[in-house]
Parts: C-alpha cells; structure tokens; sequence
C-alpha cells in the first residue's frame, strides 16, 4: 500500500494546505504592470514639462476648440503634450494644411513589451485613420486599447489647440 493512503491521512491533508499557502502567495506576490498611482501622479509632471516643449511649430496658445478646422492658412506641424497612461506614454504629432489635418503621427505610444507592441499595432493605425475622418479628436476609443486610446486623444486635441492658436 501506498505511505499517503492509509497509515499517514495527516500528511495528505499537511501537503494539500502548504500547497494552497504557498499558491496563494504566488499570487498575491505578482505585481502590475504599472500601478495607477505612480500613472496619475507623473502624468500631471509629464504634462508640464511637454507644455513648454511640447509644439514644434505654429502657435503655443489655446483655443479650447475641440475640432481641427482653422481659420489660418499654410502649413503647422505640432506635437502635442506627452501624455501619461498606465501603460506608458502617448504623444501625437499632427499636421495641418489649410484648417485642415493632413497628417496624424504617434511620436510616443507603449512598445515595452509584446502585449504592448501587439496591442498598438493594430490601435495606432486605427485611431490616425478616425482623426483624420473627423479632422478633430472627438474619435471614438479602440476596444482592447482603452488607455492608449484616451492618451491619444488628449495629445491629439492638445496639438489642435496648438495648431489652432
């Protein structure tokens, strides 16, 4: 007969409890990715350093207009402000031609690691396609890309009001 069916019960029950400890410790032991406090609390310090830098060309004021349609005329090439999410940061460049965008580019989006690079590879696109359908940043979110999704439209809308200026 075997040592743990009869002669021992105590030691299968024994084994069965510091089997289940020790998987809870596990995982309870895994950490996030990023915890959102340290998120929150660079965002508001990225933001403020990219303010001051954060346009290449054209004006530096707001217009607090949430569409792309300009009443100057050329040509403005703005980065938008960096902006903070859980998974990295997200910046956008935007051109505009006439009141009207042109061009939309991700300067800086999460590629830390494959998820992110999977994640991105299909959500990027997406969302430059959708800003320049609606030439503003009211686009809609990426399903699966939440938070990409919303850095991109707070840089997108933050080089309009650059360009807009």
């Amino acid at each position: 007969m075997h040592a743990l069916k009869k002669n021992r019960p105590l030691r299968r029950v024994t084994l069965a409890a510091a089997g289940t400890v020790t998987g809870v410790v596990l995982l309870l032991s895994l950490k996030p990715h990023t915890p959102p406090a340290v998120a929150q609390a660079s965002a508001a310090s990225g933001q403020s350093k990219s303010q001051s830098s954060g346009s290449s060309s054209g004006s530096s004021g707001s217009s607090g207009s949430s569409s792309g349609g300009t009443k100057s005329t050329g040509t403005k090439t703005v980065t938008g402000d960096t902006v903070q999410t859980r998974w990295g940061p997200v910046q956008v460049r935007v051109t505009v031609r006439n009141g009207e965008i042109t061009e939309v580019t991700a300067v800086a989006y999460p590629q830390g690691n494959p998820k992110d690079q999977e994640i991105n590879s299909y959500a990027i696109p997406q969302l430059r396609r959708e800003a320049l359908a609606a030439q503003s940043a009211q686009i809609d979110s990426v399903s699966g890309a939440t938070y990409t999704s919303d850095g991109y439209k707070r840089s997108l809308q933050s080089a309009l009001d650059s360009a807009g200026g």
